[in-house]
């Protein structure tokens, strides 16, 4: 009996042990880790709640006379893109060097405002079309209605010039095909979409792995092109089948997507019954759909057009007018967004060098 309870005790102890030693390595409680780009939390002496929405700083600078910009990010805390924002939905706080805690700079008087981006953002969207001879002979004008949707969806009217598309297929050839290369044109996109014949491939097999891998290297290479603008993009591939080519395998393929920049989205959209649904979702890791039949194409790219669109836009140009003057020095500056209830909020700093009264 006495041999029975120690080896129970022991066996109660070793497993609190394991359990308080992997804690720490199986959970991350920290929903803000590494998701807030430049940025950090606000100091505790606001009294915040925890983030419910995520504002991530991809670039931060000042233009005199004493103009502030940030450009971030909105996401909820699953990753969900937030579009649609407006400046008076934003409050600004600052702390100078004679400060304990924030100030509250108000928005009218501070000229706070959403600019447009474009001196600052690119965006672009790959569109991957699976061509192999199953498409063309079956469901070819049904991917061409829904192609031509989807780039009259996601191109906005008028399209500036740092919002761009390029549209790529792929058959059974080691070779990621161009059919129209970037551009802001959504008439030329559509063009080159309904020049599509049914002799433009003669290769049954699919090689999707190696579609994954080449699209992502186009868009890591897209957003490496300007160190000067910082880039998003999105890559969109449709596909009705599975992998027949053999060249590259799933791991590559799903080992290019995880690795790859956070600023690129993945989606994919399915068709028919020969698709494998558990690799293409976790290839379009963003969001993936699958239409059942060729008549359910345009819907389901319709549903994609709007998750892209939706990640485009949800990158914002906040700018205000400091009322820091050359001399203050190193000020934080605090961002906190309300939106349907919710609310999250980013610190970071700025130099005040230079500052002087007025503001563009």
């Amino acid at each position: 009996m006495k041999n029975i309870l120690q080896f129970t005790f022991l066996l109660f102890f070793s497993l609190i042990l394991f359990s308080c030693g992997n804690a720490d390595d199986d959970v991350s409680f920290n929903i803000n880790d590494k998701e807030l780009g430049l940025g950090e939390e606000p100091d505790d002496c606001l009294g915040f709640e925890e983030n419910e929405l995520l504002l991530s700083i991809q670039d931060e600078f000042t233009t005199l006379p004493g103009k502030v910009s940030i450009l971030f990010k909105v996401t909820d805390l699953l990753g969900n893109p937030i579009s649609g924002l407006t400046a008076d939905q934003f409050s600004i706080y600052e702390q100078g060097r004679n400060d304990d805690c924030f100030n509250s700079i108000s928005s009218s008087e501070s000229f706070a405002r959403i600019s447009p981006n474009s001196q600052v953002f690119n965006n672009n969207t790959i569109l991957v079309l699976d061509l192999s001879n199953s498409v063309l002979q079956s469901s070819l004008d049904e991917l061409k209605a829904a192609s031509t949707s989807f780039i009259n969806n996601v191109m906005p009217t008028p399209t500036p010039e740092s919002f761009k598309m390029a549209i790529y297929w792929f058959d059974g050839e080691d070779e990621l095909h161009l059919l129209n290369p970037l551009s802001s044109s959504a008439s030329e996109l559509t063009a080159s979409v309904d020049g599509i014949t049914a002799d433009i491939s003669n290769d049954p097999s699919t090689d999707l792995y190696g579609a994954v891998i080449k699209s992502t290297d186009i868009a890591e290479d897209l957003l490496d092109s300007d160190p000067d603008v910082i880039g998003a993009a999105s890559v969109v591939l449709f596909t009705d089948g599975t992998d027949q080519a053999s060249r590259y395998s799933e791991s590559d393929a799903l080992r290019a997507v995880s690795e790859a920049d956070k600023n690129i989205s993945f989606f994919t959209i399915g068709l028919g019954a020969e698709i494998d649904t558990e690799v293409l979702t976790e290839i379009g890791k963003t969001a993936s759909v699958f239409a059942s039949n060729s008549q359910e194409l345009e819907n389901t790219f319709n549903d994609i057009s709007q998750r892209v669109a939706e990640q485009a836009n949800s990158f914002y140009l906040f700018e205000y007018c400091t009322p820091k003057r050359d001399g203050s020095g190193q000020n934080n500056l605090v961002i906190q967004l309300t939106h349907n209830g919710l609310q999250g909020a980013v610190q970071t700093k700025f130099s005040a060098n230079g500052f002087i009264g007025g503001c563009e």
